[in-house]
């Protein structure tokens, strides 16, 4: 596991023995980023990552300029990785919150240029995450969704939805600001 581009580029990450996480693959990030680069800002963006794990795509953003990046999960372990490897490049942008994610937003007030989601595949209520976020308003106007999830979840039809891409068996649903009834 590596970071793809920008300032740590090429930088390997090295998580816990024995988490309970999924990374995203090299080959899924390479293609969800070069998507990224070519239709939204990435420096100076503000970024929220939701189940964060090993902090490889909090990572991912701060090494290609985003002013702040805060991570949330639940996990003790990953939560300290993620601190560790924070003090070890001495990256002051990024802050983790070591919390239940749907407790994390029924909770949370901020605005984010970028909203990425990365559950555990086999998590039940994924297909909440979206209405959860457009509902706590954590999407800046012009703001992104990004949740990564496999390919038998449908997320098409929900609200704000914009499009799918597929990387193997990684898929990417984004999704925008859904406009006020």
């Amino acid at each position: 596991m590596r970071v793809i581009g920008g300032k740590y580029h090429n930088r390997r990450l090295h998580p816990p023995k024995e988490i309970d996480a999924r990374p995203t693959t090299d080959f899924a990030k390479e293609g969800l980023f070069n998507v990224l680069h070519h239709s939204v800002p990435l420096e100076g963006i503000r970024v929220l990552d939701l189940f964060a794990g090993t902090g490889a795509i909090s990572l991912e953003f701060l090494s290609r300029g985003a002013d702040e990046v805060i991570s949330v999960d639940n996990d003790r372990k990953l939560y300290d990785h993620m601190q560790r490897m924070a003090r070890d490049l001495g990256e002051t942008r990024w802050r983790m919150v070591k919390s239940d994610v749907f407790t994390f937003l029924r909770s949370h007030r901020g605005t984010y240029d970028i909203v990425f989601a990365d559950p555990p595949f086999g998590m039940e209520g994924i297909e909440r995450i979206p209405t959860l976020v457009m509902e706590a308003g954590l999407l800046d106007k012009d703001g992104l969704l990004i949740v990564e999830h496999t390919e038998k979840l449908k997320l098409d039809t929900l609200p704000g939805f914009k499009q799918q891409r597929s990387y193997g068996l990684v898929q990417f649903s984004l999704f925008g600001p859904t406009p006020a009834p």
